[in-house]
């Protein structure tokens, strides 16, 4: 196995950067990367000719160019679930401070400094009524997107005797497993909205959820409610948001995303996007989007792709080497390169295909070497992506 040089864009945690030790050149300066290791910076794959793989420390991946990854076979690495309590836990942070006004109530005690006992006494006794506020247990939660946050913030509801009704239109089986069972799980879109007295938003950002919440789905929530978005902000139509605000449609937006149009207005509460700005939570991201990194260049392994399948098989003694095959899903590619090998009378110890239905993955053992002549005929096929040969034995 060779030498794999990975540049770092962002602030990684050092237990991630840990993971990538014998046989990787990593950091900030790194030229012609094989693979980037990123949180939050804009990635434009097409900058790097020779970028196998993107593993980002988060979730979301709408900074990188996942459309142009996977038109040059570049696998793209996300890490689902690492931040997910740290979000939770900020989402029923948030809430317990906008429900009983505690953002202005402490910012009231602090107008206090200098005042002796007794003027304190006063002023708390005669102006906490301004900020009297209400109890989360009894309402009613509505969720749009049951992923590992949203499971954790519908079972966190139920903790808060609040009413949970849940929505996702695709939901993945593990995650309504890790349900609780009291969570009701609604049907449609439709049933979750016009129940929630608080909804909150669960969402991945895409051209299809980009101003999910505009002024026709407001108007289906009961009046008063409160939006919830610690997703993505480009989810929310901002100036439906302040239109439903203004008309008392909504009576607040807590949110993890600021804009200069929302800052102003009284009735929104955000923080300094710090869903996943926790030690833990840093920590567990760099490390899960390392290791990803590491066994997709060392081994050919994937886990947790937004756009290749999971594919992991370790490879036997007895193999030399593993030729990968990136290729589009369509028919006779199997054949093809098993053929092509075998015509070249190389012995093919194991052979996996994995595809999501856009891309195919195979991982090919061999008994022997390669020829570059063979890799050659494989990468002139037009529905070939790339290949990547590891060597295991030199």
């Amino acid at each position: 196995m060779g030498s794999y040089r990975v540049k770092v864009l962002n602030t990684i945690a050092p237990e991630g950067l840990a993971l990538l030790s014998d046989g990787f050149t990593v950091g900030a300066e790194v030229d012609d990367p094989h693979a980037l290791l990123v949180r939050s910076a804009q990635v434009d794959t097409d900058a790097y000719p020779f970028l196998e793989a993107v593993a980002r420390a988060g979730a979301g991946v709408n900074n990188i160019t996942v459309d142009k990854a996977t038109a040059r076979g570049i696998c793209v690495f996300n890490t689902p679930g690492a931040n997910a309590n740290a979000v939770a836990e900020l989402v029923f942070t948030m809430l317990g401070l906008s429900a009983r006004n505690l953002h202005l109530a402490v910012e009231f005690c602090r107008g206090l400094d200098g005042l002796s006992d007794e003027m304190i006494n006063q002023q708390v006794e005669g102006r906490k009524g301004a900020f009297r506020g209400l109890e989360l247990a009894g309402k009613t939660l509505g969720i749009i997107g049951i992923g590992k946050v949203g499971v954790l913030v519908a079972n966190g509801g139920i903790l808060r005797r609040m009413r949970v009704v849940a929505y996702d239109p695709f939901p993945a089986l593990e995650n309504i497993h890790a349900l609780s069972s009291e969570v009701i799980l609604a049907r449609s879109l439709d049933e979750v909205l016009r129940q929630a007295h608080i909804l909150t938003l669960h969402l991945p950002l895409n051209d299809k959820t980009r101003g999910f919440v505009d002024a026709a789905l407001i108007s289906r929530l009961p009046a008063g409610g409160v939006l919830v978005n610690f997703a993505r902000g480009p989810l929310v139509d901002e100036a439906a948001v302040l239109a439903a605000l203004n008309s008392g449609q909504l009576s607040r937006y807590v949110t993890d995303f600021p804009s200069a149009a929302m800052l102003g207005h009284p009735a929104v509460l955000a923080s300094p996007h710090l869903g996943a700005s926790t030690e833990e939570s840093e920590e567990q991201c760099a490390c899960m989007a390392a290791a990803a990194l590491r066994d997709y260049l060392r081994h050919g392994t994937i886990t947790h792709s937004v756009n290749f399948p999971i594919a992991e098989s370790i490879p036997a003694k007895n193999v030399h080497t593993r030729l990968l095959m990136i290729n589009r899903d369509i028919p006779d590619m199997i054949g093809f390169a098993s053929h092509t090998i075998g015509d070249a009378g190389i012995n093919i110890a194991s052979y996996l295909n994995e595809s999501n239905g856009v891309i195919g993955y195979n991982i090919i053992d061999l008994e022997q070497p390669l020829p570059p002549e063979v890799v050659a005929r494989i990468e002139a096929h037009p529905g070939v992506l790339r290949t990547r040969t590891i060597v295991f034995q030199g």
